[in-house]
């Protein structure tokens, strides 16, 4: 079951959007020094160089954020941030937005597939209602959240990241909530509707003609948000979207790696790669379940290279819960492995 919320003792405050925009322009870069460091031990191991291919690139990618020239993963920590979404009255999903309070209550029994994926990569897991659950506003009629709740939500992510965390892995709940990633989506990269619009969790063709004329609907009322892409998150995305941008912005200051969960999750965090160049750097990708679609088109956008493929396209969290293995393999290669003077194997002449 997930354990008590994360929540820092040191909680940090936003008291204006401006304050918000500071924290995202103003973000540390990796460790170089620990970077090379990693490099260096890596062409010293009993393989031929580069033969681990990315494993030796998330070691590196790991310690560089760490800013530890021996990385760790003595504490993974997933967060799935949960939340509802008024646009759910466009009847943009077959599912009823009962169902996220549901599933909420279902990993916190221990019932949902990342509370069993989570144990199994030995990772803690904080499921965390954003708003208490109540619906944003119908983005196709007013903005998503207020302002000052579109920052609350920011901070509820900002302050569930724990300072003493190894990695992060996000994930997400809310019924209706591709259907606000999409909409974020297609103001970031001001695209329309029908380029964005996808399945979620199972709508028919007339459902995803009828999300993409509302993502069109959206776009159409909130024109003066296509230069600004924290005016975009709140506008027409979630609240839950808000807390994953906040703690994937509080990972960056707190020197902790973080792998995002699909589609979703890679949307909430899109509006970091549009203020800073590097914004995302110190993210990766869990997976894209096809070599197409939503996902596959954000990864191209922003320059991430999934993980895994595997179909996946459940939410939760799972997808980032599963690429802990991967990681957790390629550190062990990295911190395990003999050298080939340690191992008297004869190098290459």
């Amino acid at each position: 079951m997930p354990s008590s919320l994360p929540f820092s003792n040191a909680a940090h405050h936003l008291g204006s959007m401006q304050e918000l925009r500071s924290l995202c322009h103003t973000l540390p870069q990796a460790d170089q020094a620990a970077q090379s460091a990693i490099a260096y031990r890596e062409q010293q191991l009993t393989k031929p160089e580069g033969s681990l291919g990315r494993l030796e690139e998330l070691t590196r990618w790991l310690g560089g954020w760490q800013r530890r020239t021996t990385p760790q993963l003595e504490n993974v920590q997933i967060l799935v941030f949960a939340g509802n979404h008024g646009v759910t009255q466009q009847g943009i999903s077959p599912w009823p937005a009962t169902v996220t309070a549901q599933m909420v209550s279902n990993f916190h029994h221990g019932g949902a597939a990342i509370n069993q994926i989570a144990k199994t990569v030995g990772a803690c897991l904080h499921v965390i209602p954003v708003h208490n659950l109540q619906p944003t506003a119908d983005f196709t009629q007013s903005a998503a959240m207020t302002e000052q709740d579109f920052l609350h939500a920011v901070m509820l992510g900002y302050n569930a990241v724990s300072s003493d965390c190894d990695l992060l892995c996000l994930g997400e709940m809310g019924i209706g909530n591709t259907t606000a990633a999409a909409t974020l989506a297609a103001a970031l990269f001001k695209e329309k509707g029908v380029i964005w619009a996808g399945r979620g969790t199972g709508a028919d063709d007339a459902g995803l003609k009828r999300k993409a004329a509302v993502i069109d609907k959206a776009l159409s009322l909130h024109q003066h948000i296509s230069s600004d892409p924290l005016e975009a998150a709140r506008c027409i995305g979630g609240y839950e979207l808000a807390a994953t941008l906040g703690a994937t912005l509080a990972a960056r200051h707190k020197n902790v790696p973080v792998v995002l969960d699909g589609f979703v999750c890679t949307a909430a965090a899109a509006p970091l790669a549009q203020l800073h160049p590097a914004g995302l750097a110190h993210t990766c990708l869990s997976h894209c379940a096809t070599t197409t679609g939503q996902t596959h088109r954000l990864a191209s956008y922003l320059g991430l290279e999934p993980l895994l493929g595997l179909g996946l396209r459940l939410g939760e969290g799972s997808g980032a819960a599963l690429a802990v293995s991967i990681i957790r393999a390629a550190l062990a290669c990295h911190t395990g492995m003999a050298t080939f003077t340690e191992a008297a194997v004869s190098q290459k002449t």
